[in-house]
């Protein structure tokens, strides 16, 4: 594998240019969202406000540790998102009379897992087109989800476990603590590991890591399967918070998760980028978000802000990719 020392000049000039996203741009969009956010709504920086922003981030936050994996290894974007997030939420509460909660939950993880190790084994091996293999088996999930429970609302009966993740420990959101525990995780397997090393060889440049050790099928269609069961647990933990789920809760999920990942500057051409950039990103768009609903900007123009933020972020980082190869 090629080492940092030994990096071509276009990959040197590609990340150098990339700090401007990542190294720069991103905490000073940060700290002008607080700074705006002040300004704007004498709520934003109360404590209330602030940490419904920490626990909007944690349930979205689990999807973003493994779609960032997916955008590395130069795999698209996985659109099962929302199924994965519907079916453990779904069968952690649906399960619950016969199994009990915590069973219950598992399974409901357990099933967004194999999910997610179909996708792989399509996508890594088979080397299906991710987008399209991603949607078809979103498609069917979410279909035997809804066949599951007959297009109806699921309600839990766990109080004390809704009661647990919705209080605090340390003073800190039990949900928000989850989340960084899967955060660090992530950021370790990604930056300490072998895996982690096979995940960038095989996004920088998948011809040649062919001729190398670096299995990069496996890889890939491990990135997919982490996805998935990232997608079911964080929908596990939506469905005991709110002690109800319905077919269609984790919609615009995917979307929330693509735009956080792309904003923080990890490459949609693969091969570049880091857990703290997608967290950081992540951020972002939760600031965002919560500045437009505090101060009472339409749900369609939210929408626009956001379309445009993603098309921005990714028309930078085609300027940034050709920019480095014409040098």
């Amino acid at each position: 594998m090629t080492s940092a020392h030994t990096l071509p000049p276009r990959v040197t000039d590609e990340k150098r240019g990339r700090k401007l996203l990542g190294g720069i741009a991103l905490p000073v969009g940060i700290l002008a969202l607080l700074i705006a956010g002040s300004v704007l709504s004498e709520q934003f920086l109360t404590a209330r406000n602030l940490t419904n922003v920490l626990i909007n981030m944690s349930i979205v936050g689990i999807i973003v540790v493994g779609m960032t994996f997916v955008f590395i290894v130069r795999g698209l974007a996985d659109l099962s998102v929302p199924a994965m997030v519907a079916i453990g939420a779904l069968l952690a509460l649906g399960l619950q009379p016969a199994l009990g909660s915590l069973p219950a939950a598992m399974f409901g993880v357990a099933a967004a897992s194999c999910a997610g190790l179909i996708n792989g084994l399509l996508i890594g091996y088979a080397r299906l087109n991710p987008v399209i293999t991603t949607l078809a088996t979103g498609t069917i999930v979410l279909g035997v989800a809804q066949a599951a429970v007959g297009g109806v609302i699921v309600y839990g009966d766990s109080p004390g476990l809704q009661s647990f993740l919705t209080g605090r420990l340390l003073g800190v959101p039990v949900i928000v603590l989850i989340f960084l525990a899967v955060a660090l995780g992530g950021h370790l397997l990604l930056s300490r590991t072998t895996f982690g090393r096979w995940v960038y060889a095989t996004g920088a440049n998948p011809d040649a890591t062919k001729a190398s050790a670096v299995p990069l099928r496996f890889t890939k269609g491990a990135a997919f399967w982490m996805t998935a069961t990232l997608s079911g647990f964080s929908g596990v933990l939506l469905g005991l918070t709110l002690q109800t789920a319905r077919p269609g809760v984790g919609t615009g999920y995917e979307f929330d998760a693509i735009t956080a990942v792309v904003v923080g500057g990890v490459s949609l051409l693969g091969g570049f980028g880091n857990m703290p950039r997608a967290l950081g990103g992540l951020l972002l768009v939760t600031l965002l978000s919560n500045i437009m609903v505090l101060n009472g900007i339409a749900t369609e123009s939210q929408g626009l802000v956001m379309g445009a933020l993603i098309a921005a972020a990714v028309a930078l980082d085609v300027y940034l990719r050709r920019r480095g190869g014409a040098s």
